[in-house]
């Protein structure tokens, strides 16, 4: 069994957004819509500041809020590197799992269902990186098996202070950030 995730190098990111395009590209995400964003937080005390750029997502939770509130099924685990995802016909667009998900990585499709990051899974069943991962010019998005203690992202965890988002709601996030 695998687990899929994603390493961001913070140190390494410059906003450029290539990722925000690639992922609405590949995807055809509409106008006003987006599956990743680009966010920016300066931390500390003048003159000691310290400022993070993260490109960020869908988590892809291991425990996952939004699969276990969805009342039709719609969200749930795909059986390849525990993605989460969203099969369109089966939703009904009633915004459980957008209200539920701690990191607001949800929108309602303007047809009508509930839409995110996929991972581009499509392109991992064909052995490809995700959009996003594949276009970055500065290198600093990773994505990999995160069981498979050779994996690059692996490595890079294991070599490398990192942190999650809201950790501390419990959702035990796939994305992780390289500082």
């Amino acid at each position: 069994m695998s687990r899929f995730g994603m390493v961001i190098d913070t140190t390494k990111c410059v906003g450029c957004m290539d990722c925000v395009v690639a992922c609405k590209t590949e995807n055809n995400v509409p106008e006003e819509y987006n599956r990743d964003w680009i966010m920016q937080d300066v931390n500390g005390k003048f003159p000691n500041l310290i400022m993070e750029i993260r490109s960020e997502r869908c988590n892809h939770c291991s425990t996952a809020p939004c699969v276990s509130c969805c009342p039709t099924g719609a969200s749930h685990v795909h059986e390849l590197g525990g993605v989460v995802l969203v099969t369109k016909d089966e939703c009904i667009g009633c915004k459980a799992c957008v209200a539920s998900c701690p990191y607001d990585a949800r929108f309602i499709h303007p047809e009508g269902y509930a839409d995110k990051c996929t991972f581009c899974i499509h392109r991992v069943e064909k052995g490809l990186d995700p959009a996003c991962v594949s276009v970055c010019p500065t290198h600093c998005m990773y994505f990999g098996d995160l069981d498979d203690a050779n994996s690059q992202v692996s490595k890079l965890l294991n070599s490398r202070k990192h942190h999650s988002l809201m950790p501390e709601a419990g959702t035990q996030p796939n994305i992780y950030y390289l500082m």
